[in-house]
């Protein structure tokens, strides 16, 4: 048994901060026991570590990120998305064909994901299977949860990109069947989106999917054009989203829908059917001008919402800087479309970073009794002049915070060095 004594802040609903001040929190087995106002009598021979300003908060999620785009992060914002993919991005994963360059950028990746607070992540890798499956273990290694993508591509990409359909399946169930039996970081089925794959190549991932009882992250409705052109290239389907169910892919596991920014109405049904989550990536649509998710009503429908970084569209692996976005893009899309949108409150954006997120992975996200001590302790944001609340600490850390300003984080309740 562990106490840590100070102020503590996490969502108690997707509306609400609970903040605790002068508490005690127990973490027992890597497991969050207690939050006591007053030292109990059973615990005062347990250690107690003071926090003294700082407060403890969740860890983050990231449930959309492309780790090998790593080192475009901040590079080529000025280009808009068919540019930006085809001059940049595209070149820069076909080097993931050399495995010592894989190392180096997949080890550089995880730990700063580590140092911004991020402990559990949905990752899509390339196409290539040992530099993702070197991924996947350097996650599996650190002990974070994770789901990890091998990409599938055999339509209408750059020839070093594009996998045979045969290919692609075969890669992925030799992905699949190496990892399956993870104890953090698992696989998860990743056709890049429905414009660069063909329906047989869908179809056998739906057969994958059932076979090894794995999901599927994509990129879902990101655009105008990716929302026409997927019905386009599959007529049988009304929508984006029903390409993926009717393919299979939707039943076997966790459904993580990057973007998700121009959904119909059937897109958004099915996949609240589905269980799944709509992830916004605020700093991403912004760099390549593809629009802003309609958080509030997605949320109102009862879909399932997550911030995601989508480096390197994002150009910070910060979470916490996603939420301040969130809540900025919100206020932007409800005063220029104000017919059914509005602004989502700084609340709400943290839950969608910790514990809405966090509910892919388990019970994590949260410090409420039982979930998983997983968590940051932040602080050195107040000016000297003026004191704020816990919860103002937390806010101003999402707006103006920098890695400096996590001073410890907690992975089942051990502190990563």
């Amino acid at each position: 048994m562990k106490l840590y004594h100070g102020s503590i802040v996490f969502s108690r609903t997707d509306e609400e901060l609970a903040s605790y001040t002068d508490s005690y929190l127990a973490v027992e087995n890597g497991t969050v026991e207690g939050i006591y106002p007053t030292l109990p009598e059973n615990l005062r021979g347990a250690e107690v570590v003071e926090l003294g300003g700082d407060v403890l908060i969740p860890a983050f999620s990231d449930l959309h990120v492309h780790a090998p785009q790593y080192p475009q992060r901040g590079l080529a914002m000025d280009e808009l998305l068919p540019q930006w993919l085809a001059l940049h991005t595209f070149p820069q994963e076909a080097r993931f064909a050399d495995i010592a360059y894989a190392r180096a950028v997949y080890d550089a990746f995880v730990d700063d994901l580590v140092a911004h607070g991020t402990l559990h992540a949905v990752v899509f890798g390339t196409i290539h299977n040992e530099a993702t499956g070197y991924l996947i273990d350097r996650l599996e290694k650190r002990g974070l949860d994770a789901y990890v993508g091998k990409v599938n591509m055999d339509l209408d990409s750059p020839a070093e990109l594009l996998e045979t359909t045969q290919g692609s399946l075969r890669a992925t169930e030799d992905f699949l069947a190496r990892c399956s039996a993870n104890r953090c970081a698992r696989p998860i089925l990743t056709p890049r989106f429905a414009p660069t794959c063909s329906w047989e190549l869908l179809c056998g991932l739906g057969e994958l999917g059932k076979k090894y009882g794995v999901g599927v992250q994509t990129h879902v409705v990101e655009s105008i054009w990716e929302a026409a052109e997927a019905v386009r290239r599959f007529p049988a389907c009304s929508c984006d989203t029903e390409i993926y169910e009717r393919a299979g892919l939707l039943e076997n596991g966790p459904v993580v829908a990057a973007h998700f920014i121009f959904p119909s109405p059937e897109d958004i049904r099915i996949l609240k059917r589905y269980g799944g989550w709509a992830v916004q990536c605020p700093d991403a649509t912004v760099s390549i001008i593809a629009g802003i998710m309609p958080t509030a009503a997605l949320g109102d429908a009862g879909i399932r919402l997550a911030l995601g970084s989508d480096l390197a569209a994002g150009h910070s692996a910060g979470i916490y800087s996603q939420a301040a976005r969130a809540v900025q893009l919100s206020k932007i899309k409800g005063f220029y479309e104000p017919d059914g949108n509005r602004a989502i409150s700084f609340p709400r954006a943290f839950s969608m970073a910790t514990r809405q997120s966090g509910a892919l992975f388990g019970r994590v996200g949260s410090l409420e009794p039982g979930y998983r001590f997983d968590a940051l302790r932040i602080g050195g944001v107040e000016d000297g002049f003026e004191s704020l609340s816990p919860a103002e600490i937390v806010e101003r850390f999402c707006y103006a915070g920098e890695t400096k300003h996590i001073r410890a984080r907690y992975l089942v309740g051990e502190e990563l060095g």
